[in-house]
């Protein structure tokens, strides 16, 4: 049996995920989010102090005979995931204590290599009703490439603009889902056990993928993956044995309205964006040769030339060698530096930079 990857995008395809992954094109996946089962060995009922049952994930999904039983599964799913993602894709597996430590050493194994581990700590986790162990106050995910050379996407200055102009740490404090984000059933309970909040998969969607990507998640679930997947313009496949999450999932994403396509583009790092020439600036009109440029608080000036260059009292060269000389200093960010003054004011040039990036665009 083969898919072709028109009949999956955008799909929430029902069936056993190792198969159907089998099935899908190869390299047709630019990121794979997995929520795997956690396999967490429950014996018997949790109950609150006040006896009342706790609603844990006792789901036959999530059992498996023995450690040998789920490492055999991890495995072959794993190998799935190798066959549908990229060869510069990545991918991401969220797990708890129970099982991310064996998913770990399955995937690299494998030929994965582990980018980061990443702890997502729950800012309102399940308080520990026994009073036996500590709060299991955080999940664990692996954000891993195919092979130690790829050449992921990592919007590094997208997370550092999300983050108040920090850099983004390896451990996030977010909520767990709930509330009206709950997905319910037709009875008024959780639809699905271990729905994932839709910020978690924002956050790894914006870091590690871009507009029109594929987003495949193997466990689809109730399909979070999916909204926000649609929400952030790129495409998804979600893989599901469980027909009714699929149905949940589908009616989910259908209520989903994607943002505007200028809204959903992160900011890229320096070293992305187009190279703009100072030349270029003069040449369409925007600084007119003769225009003076200012240094800060007008100490320096120097006059711009018709060839891009600029000339001061003793010395011509780029806005960068101008830019040092007159400061006396080695190196220049001449962008910076320069100044224009417009309406009284004075504009750094690289506004213009700017402009005709965007124009470029």
């Amino acid at each position: 049996m083969s898919i072709e990857l028109e009949k999956a995008l955008d799909r929430v395809l029902e069936g056993d995920c190792v198969e159907t992954l089998k099935a899908l094109p190869a390299g047709c996946a630019d990121l794979v989010f997995a929520d795997p089962p956690y396999n967490m060995q429950l014996k018997g009922e949790l109950r609150r102090p006040d006896n009342s049952k706790v609603d844990a994930v006792d789901d036959a999904w999530d059992q498996f005979e023995s450690f040998q039983a789920y490492d055999k599964f991890t495995r072959e799913w794993l190998a799935g995931v190798r066959h549908v993602l990229k060869d510069n894709g990545t991918l991401w597996v969220i797990g708890s204590y129970h099982n991310i430590f064996r998913v770990g050493v399955a995937l690299q194994d494998m030929g994965f290599w582990v980018l980061n581990d990443v702890v997502w700590r729950k800012s309102n986790p399940m308080p520990n009703f026994k009073g036996k162990r500590f709060t299991n106050a955080h999940e664990t995910m692996i954000w891993a490439s195919k092979n130690p050379n790829a050449k992921y996407t990592f919007n590094y200055e997208a997370m550092k603009a999300m983050n108040d102009d920090l850099q983004m740490r390896s451990d996030w404090t977010l909520p767990i889902c709930s509330g009206h984000e709950r997905i319910k059933n037709a009875d008024g309970e959780k639809a699905h056990s271990t729905q994932k909040p839709e910020s978690l998969l924002h956050r790894v969607i914006v870091s590690s993928s871009k507009p029109g990507d594929v987003i495949l998640d193997p466990f689809f679930g109730s399909g979070t993956t999916g909204a926000v997947a649609r929400r952030l313009g790129r495409h998804f496949i979600g893989l599901e044995r469980d027909k009714e999450y699929a149905s949940i999932a589908r009616q989910r994403i259908a209520a989903i309205e994607p943002a505007p396509d200028e809204c959903v583009e992160v900011t890229r790092s320096k070293r992305a964006e187009p190279r703009i020439p100072f030349g270029w600036v003069v040449e369409r009109g925007l600084l007119p040769p003769g225009t003076i440029l200012h240094g800060q608080q007008k100490r320096h000036k120097a006059k711009v030339r018709a060839d891009g260059t600029l000339v001061c009292a003793d010395a011509t060269g780029s806005i960068h060698q101008i830019g040092a000389h007159v400061q006396g200093a080695e190196a220049c960010n001449g962008w910076t530096f320069w100044q224009y003054e417009h309406k009284g004011k004075l504009i750094p040039i690289d506004v213009l930079r700017q402009q005709l990036r965007a124009s470029i665009s």
